[in-house]
């Protein structure tokens, strides 16, 4: 996610930017903010409490045979087996570090305090972050060093706690999550993840989690096959964005810092304006009102080494970003973000640096492990 320069106001309900539109207009170039009455409420009164820990014995029954994820693989990860996802039962972290290149109300003025997890079971065959999501970077942590990760983090001015990535490793995030409230971190939690995930499985973590930041891909079995190799993503993912929803309504502080509530992210991909068109339809007809939408343009061919697949290669174009802004105006849709299309694209991050996005997105914390790369 990067998310950069300046934004612009659609709509009477501005929260962020320095060019207010007409309603009903939206700003071609720069990013530009749709936000509408319907979002960004005040919170108000006290967070919703926190679940009952987890059993242990439920804890191994879940790791034991795995079924955390669709992909339902059934490994025992509690005796190193490694599922589809490329992990074990170990909590397993790349990098950490104030991020600024995610949207404004994430990012806010001390950066979204952003926690790489290694390992992904979509494997995505243009996945940016494919060092850490199949290559394995990372160091496995206890649960000591993640709750003074989280301290390093809010002590230098995160705005949130991000989790990237982490549906894989929901079992031990729920137990290692009350540890980092009990140890005095009272930032947001965010969780980023791919949208492919079990009912069952966020119903663990959603006592933990403040902000939901899913993807949704696509809903067409046709493209979710073709371009992920998962054509059951989209019932996953429609089922588990509507869970979300259903946990409260967008919610930020006076200055617009996001404190709760859903933001879908879509990435649209080049020669696929079919499925977005379904993504926004969807949108429109089952979350407006009830979550900010985010529209990223960022798509890069990225050459995984032997990964076959076949991937767009190229980026989006002028007609397409087009064809796009037509349709939020079709759908009536002014609630969130539509990320600038770049006519140089973007640089991708080397997980293998201490710093993979560079010195203007990312601040490595110190106390925050910054993790080897040979690790």
């Amino acid at each position: 996610m990067r998310f950069g320069g300046s934004c612009a106001r659609r709509g009477k309900g501005g929260l962020f930017g320095h060019h207010p539109l007409c309603a009903g207009s939206v700003k071609r170039g720069t990013l530009s903010l749709m936000v509408s009455k319907s979002a960004g409420n005040k919170a108000e009164g006290k967070a919703e409490p926190r679940l009952f820990p987890l059993p242990s014995e439920q804890r191994e029954e879940l790791l034991s045979a795995c079924r955390i994820c669709p992909c339902n693989c059934g490994v025992n990860r509690l005796k190193g087996q490694l599922g589809v996802c490329g992990q074990g039962a170990a909590l397993r972290v790349a990098r950490a570090g104030l991020h600024f290149g995610e949207e404004p109300p994430l990012r806010g003025q001390g950066g979204s305090g952003t926690i790489f997890l290694s390992g992904c079971a979509m494997k995505c065959p243009f996945c940016q972050n494919y060092q850490i999501s199949r290559g394995g970077l990372g160091r496995d942590l206890k649960e000591d060093d993640f709750v003074q990760l989280c301290l390093a983090l809010q002590n230098a001015g995160a705005e949130n706690l991000n989790l990237v990535t982490p549906s894989h490793m929901t079992v031990q995030l729920a137990e290692t999550l009350r540890r980092v409230r009990s140890a005095g971190v009272n930032l947001p939690v965010a969780w980023n993840s791919s949208g492919y995930e079990k009912i069952q499985s966020l119903e663990i973590i959603a006592g933990e989690v403040d902000i939901w930041l899913p993807d949704l891909k696509t809903l067409s079995e046709d493209a979710a096959g073709r371009c992920y190799g998962r054509p059951d993503y989209p019932l996953y993912a429609s089922q588990a964005l509507l869970f979300m929803a259903g946990r409260g309504a967008v919610e930020t502080d006076e200055e617009g810092r996001m404190l709760r509530g859903l933001m879908v992210r879509h990435l649209v991909l080049p020669g696929e304006m079919a499925s977005t068109r379904n993504v926004l339809k969807w949108f429109a007809e089952h979350l407006a009102g009830k979550a900010w939408l985010s529209l990223m343009t960022q798509y890069t061919p990225v050459r995984i080494p032997g990964e076959k697949r076949g991937i767009p290669g190229r980026r989006l174009n002028l007609r397409e970003y087009g064809k796009l802004l037509d349709m939020l105006e079709e759908y009536g849709i002014d609630d969130g973000f539509v990320q600038d299309l770049s006519s140089t694209g973007i640089g991708l991050p080397d997980f293998r640096e201490v710093n993979p996005f560079g010195d203007d997105l990312f601040c490595p914390v110190q106390g925050a492990m910054v993790v080897p790369s040979n690790s």
